[in-house]
């Protein structure tokens, strides 16, 4: 093995990693520290290689590949995190618009973007979850695997990859739906309510006085619904890690 080899398979070592740091919100997130995510790439890397093997020798030419494969199935795993949280943040927008909060918005630390509050306390609470519930063990777990399922190399891209990527989209809409559908349905009824009232009392302004009520029993219901949000991501977390390994394996 040459001084190339050794340098190029240290290097690849790194790429799955910082893959996941960059992907995964409580491993690395947009402003966290750039010194806390190297180390924490390094400390990801330094484990892998007592496990992961590597190539004794790797083209030149076709290096950029290797690296390619890498980064895409260090994100692929990392999708498994994101869809909770993106998950999360489509049940905050919809529940946000059908309280009347969605013009409330404030900066999210996790992607730096403009977020409504709603989807910015689910998806930080489902993070905490994640963390309360040892999820990121399962990452690493599953970043472990993934050197003895799909060893550093070249690899081809599979033919489910798009059936894969459809199915991650539609667990983040079933997921979402499902954390937010107790307020949704319970508005429902109040809109409802609210169009009977109006059909009774014509002169009544239902738009003004049925503003506050929606407010209210939103966020009531909402604060009732938080305790459940446990049970939905544990239910979910064999799932998109799954998907995630499916993902992965489009890349073989």
């Amino acid at each position: 093995m040459t001084g190339f080899d050794l340098v190029a398979g240290l290097a690849l070592l790194l790429v799955r990693p910082g893959m996941i740091v960059i992907g995964t919100p409580f491993f690395g997130a947009l402003h966290a520290p750039t010194a806390v995510r190297v180390g924490l790439t390094l400390m990801l890397a330094v484990l892998m290689a007592m496990t992961a093997p590597v190539p004794p020798s790797l083209p030149a030419t076709g290096l950029v590949v290797v690296v390619l494969r890498e980064a895409a199935i260090g994100l692929a795993i990392a999708m498994a995190v994101r869809v909770l949280v993106g998950a999360a943040e489509f049940a905050g927008h919809f529940i946000a618009y059908q309280i009347g909060l969605s013009l409330g918005s404030l900066i999210d630390p996790q992607s730096g973007v403009r977020n409504n509050v709603l989807a910015l306390l689910y998806a930080n609470v489902v993070v905490v979850l994640c963390l309360a519930t040892n999820v990121h063990h399962t990452l690493i777990r599953a970043l472990a695997d993934s050197y003895t399922a799909l060893p550093i190399g070249f690899g081809a891209i599979g033919g489910t990859l798009a059936d894969t990527v459809a199915d991650l989209l539609g667990a983040v809409f079933v997921i979402g739906l499902r954390i937010a559908i107790p307020v949704v349905a319970v508005l429902l009824l109040i809109e409802f309510g609210l169009g009977l009232l109006a059909r009774v009392a014509p002169a009544l302004n239902v738009i003004v006085a049925g503003a506050p009520v929606r407010i209210v029993v939103g966020l009531l219901v909402l604060a009732a619904s938080l305790v459940g949000l446990p049970a939905v991501v544990a239910r979910f977390v064999p799932t998109v890690f799954d998907l995630a390994a499916r993902l992965a394996a489009g890349f073989r």
